[in-house]
């Protein structure tokens, strides 16, 4: 195991060790050491490594990443795994808001509470909450699956297209468009898969689905005067 202590190393130093596994991975395990909060810790991995971080992470923690399965240990700042495109990013405390922001693949797990704008404008990627989330989660989610298996704050899923919104607890507001739908068979089975990777004991039976009513896809001349 490589192990990173940002003590005594620069963060740009940390990554750039990382980017150059690309190629040839002489480490596939690596363990950064007194992290103290610092920003940018892990981004643009491009390779299947582990990386665990022992301790708590700022802003940006494991943006880009692809492949690689990275845990931290403590809680994250504001956009943890933005933009991610594949790989498994674990928190094992609280996310700061925009947590999976634009993200188009991957899991995102986060054992506690997310801030505000968990999962904002989400393009395929599944973000598991153990905890609750707080308002604007999910604001123009294009594709992928949110689970919350706390509550959710106002204007959920506000302005949405086809994410599956799955929540254990209550929803303070519903954004525009977003509404509680059925919860099929085949729901049921896609929650519970989900449910499973992440490592939670809760059964897809407990949970409430949400999704886009489809009524904001296409222009509407009866609406021209509210623009």
């Amino acid at each position: 195991m490589k192990t990173i202590d940002l003590s005594t190393a620069s963060v740009r130093e940390l990554n750039q060790a990382l980017h150059d596994q690309v190629h040839n991975v002489i480490d596939a395990e690596w363990r950064v050491t007194h992290s103290n909060g610092k920003h940018n810790l892990a981004v643009g991995v491009n390779q299947a490594v582990s990386i665990d971080i022992e301790g708590h992470a700022g802003y940006y923690c494991a943006g880009m990443n692809q492949q690689a399965t990275i845990t931290v240990h403590g809680n994250v700042g504001v956009g943890c795994a933005e933009n991610m495109m594949s790989g498994v990013v674990r928190v094992k405390g609280s996310a700061s808001q925009a947590a999976g922001a634009t993200a188009h693949g991957g899991l995102l797990v986060i054992e506690g509470d997310a801030g505000a704008r968990c999962g904002i404008s989400m393009k395929g990627i599944d973000i598991v909450v153990g905890g609750s989330i707080g308002h604007m989660s999910c604001f123009m989610g294009q594709a992928g699956r949110l689970v919350v298996c706390g509550d959710a704050g106002d204007a959920l899923g506000d302005s949405l297209y086809e994410t599956h919104i799955y929540v254990r607890g209550s929803v303070e507001s519903l954004g525009s468009d977003c509404v509680e739908k059925e919860m099929r068979a085949e729901h049921l089975q896609e929650l519970q898969g989900l449910l499973d990777v992440a490592g939670f004991a809760h059964k897809a039976a407990e949970f409430k689905r949400y999704g886009s009513a489809r009524q904001l896809y296409n222009f509407k001349v009866d609406n021209a005067s509210a623009y």
